[in-house]
Formats: structure tokens, sequence, C-alpha cells
């Protein structure tokens, strides 16, 4: 894609990293308008020594659309710094990326909680090509994984779920059986029906 002719692609750079908040979303908006060219201007940000410039990457790479540019996202996923790692769960749970769903998951016993949130909210809003790996987080992961895989089935409500979880209801955990029991019910499972006398 060509870039509008009025375009400064260096200026808006100089913008999203400028330190503040509301120029710099706005100049992050402006290169997502900007299209493929928009990738090529950011990919550099995806390895800079400053956190916030990564962050600022993953921000704006969230405007962008194909594959370039949910790989990169992917890519942050493994970054050291939580709030990029939680930036980049967010973003490709908003495009629903499939391709994420296996490095999301092993976000969901990451030792940000605020990143196993977002990654467990990222894999309910891909959806159902998520539930199976969701299902054997809930049956083999530790206690934070099985916490954010219930939540997420919570919100999918596939019925291949099921088993697992019913099995979640005898979890260690009360957080898991909350979210297995709430889910069961909302399929329909367990309701007993009383005929009328």
């Amino acid at each position: 894609m060509t870039m509008p002719p009025d375009a400064n692609p260096q200026a808006l750079l100089t913008e999203l990293l400028c330190g503040d908040d509301d120029r710099a979303e706005q100049a992050a908006q402006a290169i997502g308008a900007l299209g493929g060219a928009a990738f090529d201007l950011i990919q550099p940000l995806c390895v800079d020594a400053r956190a916030d410039h990564r962050w600022w990457a993953a921000r704006t790479l969230s405007q962008l659309h194909g594959e370039a540019a949910a790989q990169a996202l992917i890519s942050l996923l493994a970054d050291v710094d939580s709030d990029v790692r939680a930036c980049a769960a967010f973003a490709l749970g908003e495009a629903q990326i499939e391709q994420a769903i296996e490095p999301l998951a092993e976000l969901l016993a990451d030792s940000s909680v605020f990143v196993s949130a977002m990654a467990s909210d990222a894999l309910a809003r891909i959806g159902r090509s998520g539930v199976p790996i969701l299902i054997e987080r809930l049956r083999n992961g530790i206690g934070l994984e099985r916490a954010r895989a219930a939540k997420a089935l919570l919100a999918i409500l596939d019925s291949r779920s099921i088993p697992a979880l019913i099995a979640a209801l005898d979890d260690d955990s009360p957080v898991v059986q909350h979210y297995a029991s709430e889910a069961l019910t909302r399929l329909g499972v367990g309701t007993v029906l009383i005929k009328p006398l």
C-alpha cells in the first residue's frame, strides 16, 4: 500500500516515542493507517533495548493486518518485560490470531498474573480453535493455568470441554471449581428439570 502524500513516517515515529501517551496513541493509529509500509517502520522497535519502545511497537502492530504483524506480535509474547507480553497478548486476542494459540497457552502460567489474565482473555476471544489446548491445560496445568483455562472455557462455552469441566469440579482450587461450575451451568449440564405438579 502507498502512504498518504501528507504522511511523514519519521515524524510519526518520533511522536510514537515522545513519552506522552496521548500523542503516542495518536501516532500509533496514524502509523497503522499507513498500511504495509508501517511494518517496516515499526519492526526495528520490536528488538529495541527500551521496554517502552517495544510496548509501543506491540501497540502499533495491533493496528496492522497481515502475517508479518501477527508473527512479530507472537515473538513479543516472549519479551522479558511483562507489560510488553501483556500488550502483545491483548492484540493477538483482539485480532483472533489462531497461530498464537500455543504461545498464548504458554503464558497461562506466566510469572505475571496480569500477563496470564491477558493470555486467558486472548484465548477466549480467539474462541473454539483454542478449546483443545485449554482442555489440556485445565487437566494438566499448574493451579494458575487451570484457573485461567477454566475462565477461558467459561467464555467460550464449547461442549467439547464438558468432561474436563466436570472433572474440574473436584479441583484443589476453589477458583477452578467456580469457573467450571459456572461453565457447566451455562452449558446446561447438571440442570435438574422439575415437572410442575
